[in-house]
């Protein structure tokens, strides 16, 4: 079938970044990955999707403020708090078995989702023997997150999540406040490490007990979202947990029968002992 001029624009653009800057976009889903393009476009004094090629290859500086259009940083702190009432349930009791607790947090964006873990562990004092690994393929949202400070305006629907979610503290608890900005407590991000990983193209990145993934392989095409649940299988103890957003799930993935639902709704998945 004959490509149109757009969608090869497309596919040069793709071809451009990856050979460039390393960053595989070719299995993300093409609806949203062109929305994207076109958004990084528009915020340019350019008229084609072509034209933005050169600017790509030869503009470090122009790709760095592009790329923030091609990740989606769409977050907030204990978002869909039904998850974690139910993460409290049914995961917590499994993870108190353990002696240390590794997990990974990967696409953590700006940080608020790992945020609400560490909350959540040290109110089931949990945390102290927690290491989590919060892992981003985009430096510039990493380092957001390594920083923990988020815009005041958004701490009234964070509080509401939180009281939600079975919080048992008062959630000013874990934070410091000014007239502008909250910034989260030092002590939540002593158990934490970022790093930049890209699920698209890098290996395994530590064998831990969970993998925390909500709302990022929406993002990803069929071929992508196998690779990136082997990704997860092989990270996994025996017993571990995959948690996915609302909108995921390993059913008719190639890992399916490596997993059995521990909450359909909420989308989390412990692997089978064999």
């Amino acid at each position: 079938m004959k490509q149109s001029i757009e969608d090869i624009e497309i596919d040069l653009v793709i071809e451009a970044i990856r050979l460039c800057y390393g960053y595989d976009f070719r299995n993300y889903a093409r609806a949203s990955l062109v929305r994207r393009i076109k958004k990084g476009l528009n915020t340019t004094k350019v008229q084609s999707i072509s034209e933005l090629i050169p600017m790509i290859v030869h503009d470090q500086k122009f790709f760095e403020k592009f790329f923030l259009n091609l990740s989606v940083n769409v977050t907030e702190m204990f978002r869909d708090a039904s998850f974690y009432k139910s993460f409290r349930s049914n995961v917590i009791p499994f993870l108190r078995t353990y002696p240390f607790i590794k997990i990974w947090v990967a696409g953590c964006s700006t940080g608020e989702e790992v945020y609400s873990l560490s909350i959540l562990l040290k109110e089931e004092n949990l945390y102290e023997k927690c290491l989590i690994y919060a892992t981003d393929f985009n430096d510039q949202v990493l380092e957001k997150a390594k920083q923990g400070i988020y815009p005041i305006e958004h701490i009234k629907q964070y509080t509401v999540n939180y009281q939600k979610s079975g919080g048992k503290c008062s959630f000013g608890d874990y934070y410091h406040a000014d007239d502008r900005y909250v910034i989260i407590h030092r002590g939540l991000k002593e158990n934490i490490v970022f790093a930049n990983h890209n699920l698209a193209t890098d290996s395994v990145f530590a064998e831990v007990m969970l993998v925390c993934c909500r709302n990022v392989l929406i993002y990803f095409n069929q071929t992508l979202q196998n690779r990136v649940f082997s990704l997860f299988r092989d990270s996994l103890c025996y017993n571990g947990f995959i948690c996915l957003g609302k909108k995921e799930t390993i059913k008719y993935s190639d890992i399916s029968d490596d997993f059995q639902s521990i909450d359909e709704q909420e989308k989390i998945f412990q692997k089978k002992r064999f």
